[in-house]
């Protein structure tokens, strides 16, 4: 075997010479680039040089390894391509002639050359394999065949390489490597979430990202229809127009992800929380009013995302077309200047919204009222794409134009769907110019996970489902009430608008408000409707905040609340609204606890708004009779709950609902003077979690204590309600939720005899209080950590507090607060707890002498203020 001399070899001292200069070079030109203006030039500048700084420093490995003359290096993959982003890998194949294959000294030399890669620093990924291999492992190997697709000669046996090239290529099939990278795309895109829009998106793999332009690239080539996209385009794949989107957003993306790994240190493909700042700061981008630079950055991403999103489907089916034959499927006539061709909607000639800009919007209507159109073709998608310029303003304010999208809003079916197509095609920002501004819009509020346009269309999607009797298991009040409503559009109008003015600064409500009452006047929208549709905006968020920040048995609460909404038609429609919107933010938000509060709220508000007075002794008897019932049907003898109720208040039975009442008598009865801790617990009876009990002669740290434990054991309190009995027993209850349960690894029944066991001995205990648990946060908090507020406010006789606490969520916060408290001498009597993704926002009814002196509510105030800031690091 010819072989290089041994002299020729690369030793210890020339590796690390060549180790030292491919370090020096290519941290030279990652300083050229950090130090260049951020354009997508600078970013291919360096992601060709460093391409070629590999190439030379593989080639100079390859001729000292003792590689035999015939063989040969290619560079596969991203490499292949001539491309290499600052800490991606190096992807490599050592091609052996057949007859070496198994030569020893060949082996010996290519371990010799693979280790030598790895000691200049170089780490890359290697194959060994014959012509022959290659072409067999390709068959089998779909990610194999996609590599091999864009190897390119390093260095080694021409001949070699080409016949490999010659082979590879009369054995591929363009058909069957279309649908295995169609198959691949869209499992990729279900991994990453399904949406261009994810909050850490993967700026390579998520859709819209940079693979979705690769496997463009790579069919193509496979179908030998071109390399770039202008060769793509002079076989009429692609427009001019679309040949610039093409290239802008694809250097856009580049730029992210190259100054991305340049800011990480790292391979780092996602725009995670922890670095969106930093990428930011490298482009120079600058806070603008209503929005951090982490969010302008995002706001830029998802805008290329998106584009790269609606070109893939446009040159996909392009290239179906092309490949397969799919633009030979059977075409029905639709009116209107439309075909079926296949179950996609395609237009009939190429410039029908040019010549007829209604035809736009009347896509969408015939999209929607034709049955078993399954999407738009590509010849439709690219004909809408190249029309954008024609929705303008005069098309905006278009009379026909209006009532074609007050048409689609009032079709009984499918308005979520085509709001979905008219986002995703540009179309519905381009109508809806308000609309426009959040599309892509961060939200870094911890608790919605989606951009803001993604979000009001989760809304409008979750309104829709409340009207289809398919979906009434899913929310089955909801669904009830949705049936007598009689204009399902007005939901889907306040839906639209309710968050459309996010990211001005102001109240977004307020803002969104003047909006919609702008949209109702404009679309000729007038009377009830129209009022109804602006209330809706601008009270969207006004039954959550009090259903979860205040005492629903107030009588004063319920009043206030009924004079501000008016009626039970507008009751319905807020409520409703505000489902959909609380389920719309983030699958961890809802629950089935705040479903109650909320239900709780309307039914008091609607007997409320009936005429009937509050007449709190009349709902209580009728409380003890249904709970009396309940205890009848448990076999508990008559009069056992006689001896508890006597000693207790009336706003213990006005907090309480009848079947907890009836469940307190059950475990109480025979410990009404107990003079030691009873805890009894069970599985909630709304929702996630447990119920749990506490009844204990009073003492000033009790409810501190109780919080301490649940901190201590590792569970979430949701609600608190505290109650001392006229004898001096306290009879506290509890909502709690395992933190572990979100991981579905908890089961809360299993539960119930050690939290009982364990509770009771922790309440036993004189000593020194626990110091509060500081659980570790999580990157989403430290990156956009929530400034933490305190407000203490009296009521109208300044006898009872409001004390609101709002912070960045962590283990250990209510036990924290509940230790100031306890230090203060302020008794709490209710505790609400509403946790909104990753912030809490906590209420607490407090009363206490403290709280008289001006002085003093400072005190309390700022030692909250420390006690749940979050902790360094």
């Amino acid at each position: 075997m010819p072989a290089a001399a041994d002299d020729g070899m690369l030793h210890d001292g020339s590796l690390i010479a060549l180790r030292r200069r491919l370090q020096e070079d290519k941290a030279a030109a990652l300083a050229r680039f950090r130090a260049a203006r951020p354009t997508a030039t600078s970013a291919s500048a360096l992601l060709r040089t460093l391409a070629r700084l590999v190439d030379g420093a593989l080639a100079a490995v390859w001729r000292h390894s003792g590689m035999p003359a015939g063989a040969a290096l290619a560079a596969a993959g991203g490499y292949g391509r001539g491309e290499l982003f600052p800490y991606s890998d190096v992807d490599v194949v050592v091609l052996l002639p057949e007859s070496l294959t198994n030569d020893e000294a060949v082996r010996g030399a290519v371990e010799r050359f693979v280790a030598a890669c790895w000691d200049i620093g170089l780490e890359i990924g290697s194959a060994v394999r014959s012509v022959e291999e290659c072409v067999d492992e390709a068959r089998r190997d779909v990610t194999i065949q996609t590599a091999l697709l864009e190897a390119r000669r390093v260095c080694g046996s021409q001949p070699l390489f080409g016949r490999m090239r010659a082979s590879f290529d009369a054995a591929l099939d363009p058909a069957a490597f279309l649908r295995a990278k169609v198959l691949e795309m869209r499992q990729r895109h279900v991994r990453y979430e399904g949406t261009p829009y994810a909050l850490e998106p993967n700026c390579k793999e998520s859709p819209g990202g940079l693979r979705d332009l690769q496997v463009l690239i790579w069919i193509a080539r496979a179908a030998g229809l071109g390399r770039k996209w202008r060769e793509l385009a002079a076989r009429g794949l692609l427009t001019p127009f679309e040949v610039r989107q093409l290239v802008r957003h694809e250097g856009t993306l580049k730029l992210i992800r190259a100054r991305l790994h340049a800011v990480a240190g790292r391979r780092e493909d996602r725009l995670v929380f922890d670095l969106q700042a930093a990428v930011a700061a490298s482009f120079g981008l600058e806070p603008t009013k209503g929005q951090r630079s982490s969010e302008v950055l995002m706001h830029r991403y998802y805008w290329a995302a998106k584009a790269v999103t609606q070109l893939n489907q446009i040159l996909l089916q392009g290239l179906e077309e092309r490949i397969v034959g799919s633009g030979d499927a059977p075409m029905r006539r639709i009116a209107g200047g439309f075909l079926d061709r296949g179950g996609m909607l395609e237009v009939e000639r190429d410039d029908l919204y040019l010549e007829d800009p209604h035809a736009v919007l009347r896509t969408f209507l015939v999209f929607q009222q034709t049955p078993g159109l399954q999407g738009l073709s590509a010849r439709t998608l690219r004909a809408l794409y190249n029309a954008r310029n024609r929705m303008d303003a005069t098309w905006r304010r278009d009379p026909v134009n209006r009532e074609l999208f007050m048409a689609i809003l009032r079709q009984p079916r499918g308005q979520t769907h085509v709001l979905r197509l008219m986002n995703q095609t540009s179309v519905l920002g381009r109508y809806l110019w308000v609309f426009r501004r959040i599309v892509g819009r961060m939200q870094h509020d911890l608790f919605h996970v989606y951009t803001v346009d993604q979000h009001i269309l989760m809304v409008v999607r979750n309104v829709r489902r409340f009207f289809i009797p398919e979906h009434a298991h899913e929310y089955p009040f909801c669904s009830q009430l949705a049936s007598q409503w009689d204009k399902p559009w007005i939901l889907c109008v306040a839906a639209i608008f309710h968050d459309v003015a996010k990211g001005r600064g102001g109240d977004h409500s307020e803002l969104g408000g003047s909006e919609a009452r702008r949209f109702c006047r404009d679309h000729g929208i007038t009377g009830e409707d129209a009022t109804l549709i602006e209330f809706l905006v601008r009270e969207h968020l006004t039954m959550s905040r009090i259903a979860q920040k205040e005492d629903l048995s107030d009588a004063d609460v319920i009043a206030s609340f009924a004079r501000r909404v008016g009626t039970p038609r507008r009751l319905t429609a807020l409520y409703l609204l505000t489902v959909a919107d609380i389920r719309g933010t983030s699958p961890k938000v809802w629950n089935a606890w705040k479903g109650k509060l909320l239900e709780d709220l309307f039914r008091q508000t609607l007997r409320a708004l009936g005429g009937a007075r509050p007449n709190l002794d009349a709902e209580i008897e009728a409380r003890k009779e249904e709970a009396r019932h309940n205890l009848a049907l448990h076999s508990e003898r008559p009069g056992t709950e006689d001896e508890l109720w006597r000693t207790l208040e009336v706003s213990y039975f006005a907090r309480h609902d009848a079947a907890d009442i009836a469940w307190h008598a059950r475990s109480l009865w025979r410990h009404v003077r107990s003079p030691v801790p009873v805890v009894c617990a069970r599985v909630s009876s709304v929702g996630e979690g447990l119920q749990v009990l506490v009844y204990s002669p009073d003492a000033p740290d009790l409810f501190v204590r109780i919080c301490g434990y649940f901190d201590g054991a590792g569970y979430s309190i949701q609600d608190a309600k505290v109650h001392t009995t006229r004898a001096g027993w306290a009879l506290d209850t509890f909502q709690v939720v395992s933190q572990h349960a979100e991981d579905g690894a908890t089961d809360h029944r299993s539960l119930i005899s050690l939290v009982e066991t364990q509770l009771a001995a922790a309440l036993r205990e004189t000593g020194p209080l626990p110091e509060p648990r500081h659980g570790r946060i999580s990157r989403r908090v430290r990156s956009f950590p929530v400034i933490p507020r305190v407000s203490l406010t009296p009521d109208e006789r300044a006898q009872r507090w409001l004390l609101t606490v709002s912070a960045s969520d962590r283990s250990g916060l209510l036990y924290a607060v509940a230790r100031v408290l306890a230090r203060h001498h302020i008794n709490l009597q209710l505790a609400k707890v509403s946790t909104l993704g990753e912030r809490v926002e906590d209420t607490f009814l407090v009363d206490g002498p403290a709280l008289q002196h001006n002085k003093a509510q400072l005190r309390i105030e700022g030692e909250i203020l420390d006690a749940v800031a979050a902790p360094a690091g």
